[in-house]
């Protein structure tokens, strides 16, 4: 593989000055990596291993373990054009991607080709391989219809994509070459409605069939047609003329005279009305500065204000998202798969080994992840733990994510906290500053481990907060998200509409922190010491209070966790998920024991007599355990409890807002209050209507779990 060398980590930190960041690095290794991988006194940090592409005696591969293999047993994979036989190594379960070596031969590409009818064994056929036909063989013993193996020779080097003139890229077109012409020499024909001139390519002879590509064109109605409907929340993402998606309200205009006569009717009454709750929504802007690209700033602004680029490579990926956003799970992540495929930078242009002390293994982690040049962050990683000589095949890397997010998340290090209504979830510690010096280079390699975990396709052992996700994806934050972050504050808020007259609470602008001991007083806006909250300004005073508790006083952890995020990972690319997918992704879905799930659950209303016998209640475990997917069972687990995450102890152990044990339980409503189920996330209950059919309580369980957001009634 050639020389190690530690990796310079020559780019900027964010929002440092003064050039390069300071941090330690292992000294080079001057041995070959096969021998130095055996060195067990190799210091601790991150190894740019450079590669070798004209010397390749074996290819790397992923590989995933199919359904009923086991440690030690042996499966069938097809690598580089060579059947091979794997061992499945221990510790690997099914689904578990792992790497195998497959032998390479050089100068040549495998492709499979499919016997035309009528081609038996010794004759000739033509296929068609890199735009140029070749004659082929058809082997002993294979007939038409059965697919052969050919081996192509390569091109000598790696060909970069071609840049499309288009932003949307091209279309491949296929056109016969005419009579007459010739190789090199041009003709014309009608593509897409235009006239364009083609070039016979080399050996290619009239009679046959060539691709060519056409930059896609797109008119400005086309263009805002393109729209990311989610049907969550009430907001869809349209696409602008400058090929940047902006948010936009469903369901009307809110500068319509109806919803103005609304809201001073409100005012006027000195009640915080829906419309005022509901015009709350904010998205967080990630911003460089203009004249120094190292620093960047973060706030939060009114969803329809924000804009995201769709630009990734050069090339917009907004059809694309427009087609997938609103396909099933896994269509969604195949695609996404796809695209970062693209991305990864092959094994052979060199990879990163992670060398670790298991008992430094977060300080370590961190000082190796953090010296990695940005441009390395989309190689491919090896990890080792010190004095434990072996070949990362997968475990090992999975084992790491899996400590690391572990020690990262744990409260005792002071960078995270407990959601304040789920015990489960994770929310950032606005004190962490006070905890740790160097925390917002914590939060940085936060990102950067989050990021590469989600391309790498491995998980993390912690649940994060709606509004964290939220963040990551640029989505709109509500009024409602406050309650993770603050519960107490929140429905102290939402109390503000029973008064009257607001002004007799003698409120202002202000807020209390308690920061390790010491009372603090932070103002919402200047003077706002002095500015007392009345019926006239408390939508204001409400919007204020939500941009700080959801961004302002953990504004600096939030953006170097982003940054570190988006270093790895682009952020159009999240945009065909919304924020439950990414939990999924991020967390991997729960391995979910519906047994358990039922022996652990509990009953009220009309349901509490028969309990698990009633009628409603066995269609509902039947739909759960026999017709729900894993994904949709992680989705009513999201819905009900805030969260994916099944305590390690099982159901059992499911806790509220309080901290308490509080059971799953499903309580009766009529039909006439709600068609659909509601959630109420602090008390882990869901309202499960008096449905007639086992057919009906399915059809709308399956909307409410699909549509809305984790823990809002739907009325």
């Amino acid at each position: 593989m050639g020389n190690e060398a530690s990796s310079t980590g020559s780019s900027s930190y964010p929002g440092e000055t003064g050039g390069a960041r300071s941090t330690r690095r292992p000294e080079p290794s001057s041995m070959p990596a096969d021998q130095s991988r055996q060195n067990t006194d190799l210091r601790p940090g991150a190894y740019a291993v450079p590669g070798n592409p004209n010397r390749r005696p074996n290819q790397q591969f992923y590989v995933t373990v199919p359904r009923g293999v086991r440690p030690g047993h042996e499966f069938p994979v097809l690598a580089g054009g060579h059947q091979l036989m794997v061992r499945c190594p221990a510790g690997v379960r099914t689904g578990d991607r792992i790497v195998v070596s497959a032998p390479n031969r050089r100068g040549t590409e495998a492709y499979m080709a499919t016997v035309p009818v009528g081609v038996g064994p010794g004759d000739q056929f033509p296929v068609l391989v890199n735009n140029q036909q070749m004659m082929v063989t058809c082997p002993p013993g294979v007939g038409p219809g059965m697919q052969v193996r050919i081996m192509v020779p390569s091109q000598p080097q790696r060909q970069q994509q071609q840049q499309s003139s288009s932003p949307f890229g091209d279309t491949m077109y296929e056109v016969v070459v005419p009579q007459g012409v010739r190789p090199g020499q041009p003709f014309a024909l009608i593509a897409n409605g235009q006239r364009v001139m083609v070039t016979c390519p080399p050996r290619a002879a009239p009679g046959q069939k060539i691709q060519f590509r056409l930059p896609i064109q797109m008119s400005t109605d086309e263009i805002k047609s393109i729209k990311l409907s989610y049907e969550k929340e009430g907001w869809t993402r349209c696409l602008n003329t400058d090929l940047q998606f902006l948010w936009v309200r469903q369901g009307g205009n809110k500068e319509d005279g109806e919803g103005k006569a609304a809201e001073a009717e409100g005012k006027q009454a000195g009640v915080l009305t829906n419309k005022m709750i509901e015009d709350i929504a904010l998205v967080r802007e990630l911003k460089a500065d203009a004249k120094d690209a190292t620093q960047w700033s973060i706030r939060l602004i009114p969803a329809e204000e924000s804009a995201m680029s769709t630009l990734v490579s050069g090339r917009s990926l907004a059809q694309d998202l427009a087609r997938h956003v609103t396909a099933s799970f896994d269509q969604k992540e195949q695609w996404f798969r796809a695209q970062i495929a693209q991305l990864q930078v092959p094994w052979e242009e060199g990879h990163i080994r992670v060398h670790v002390r298991r008992s430094n293994l977060l300080m370590d982690s961190m000082e190796a992840v953090e010296s990695i040049r940005k441009d390395d962050m989309r190689k491919i990683f090896r990890f080792e733990f010190q004095h434990e000589p072996g070949v990362d095949a997968g475990g090992v890397a999975r084992e790491w994510f899996h400590l690391v997010s572990e020690h990262l998340f744990d409260p005792q290090i002071a960078l995270f906290t407990y959601s304040a209504i789920n015990q489960m979830c994770m929310q950032i510690n606005p004190n962490s500053g006070l905890c740790n010096e160097e925390h917002l280079k914590m939060f940085h390699f936060c990102g950067r481990l989050l990021g590469k975990a989600l391309f790498d396709r491995q998980i993390v052992s912690s649940h994060l907060v709606a509004p964290l996700y939220k963040h990551i994806l640029s989505w709109p934050l509500l009024m409602n998200d406050l309650e993770a972050l603050d519960s107490d504050v929140y429905q102290n808020l939402v109390k503000l509409g029973d008064i009257d007259d607001v002004e007799m609470l003698c409120l202002d602008f202000t807020v209390t922190e308690n920061a390790m001991g010491e009372v603090q007083q932070v103002s919402l806006k200047e003077g706002g010491e002095n500015v007392t909250v009345t019926n006239d300004n408390i939508e204001e005073y409400i919007r204020l209070q939500c941009t700080y508790r959801l961004l302002d006083r953990v504004k600096e952890q939030t953006k170097y966790l982003l940054l570190g995020f988006y270093e790895v990972i682009p952020e159009p690319l999240l945009s065909v998920f919304d924020f439950q997918e990414l939990e999924l992704l991020l967390c991997g879905l729960p391995d979910i024991n519906t047994d358990d799930w039922l022996q652990n659950s509990e009953y009220t209303g009309d349901y509490e007599r028969k309990g698990a016998n009633h009628k409603v209640v066995k269609w509902f475990w039947e739909v759960v355990r026999d017709d729900f997917t894993m994904e949709q069972r992680a989705r009513l687990l999201q819905f009900t409890t805030g969260t994916s995450g099944v305590p390690a102890s099982g159901f059992a152990m499911l806790q509220g807002n309080d901290g308490n044990i509080r059971k799953f339980t499903i309580n009766s409503i009529s039909k006439s209050v709600s068609i659909f189920p509601r959630a109420h996330t602090c008390f882990n209950r869901i309202d499960l209507p008096l449905y007639d059919s086992k057919k009906e309580l399915k059809k709308f369980l399956t909307m409410a779990i699909q549509m809305e957001a984790t823990g809002f009634d739907i009325d």
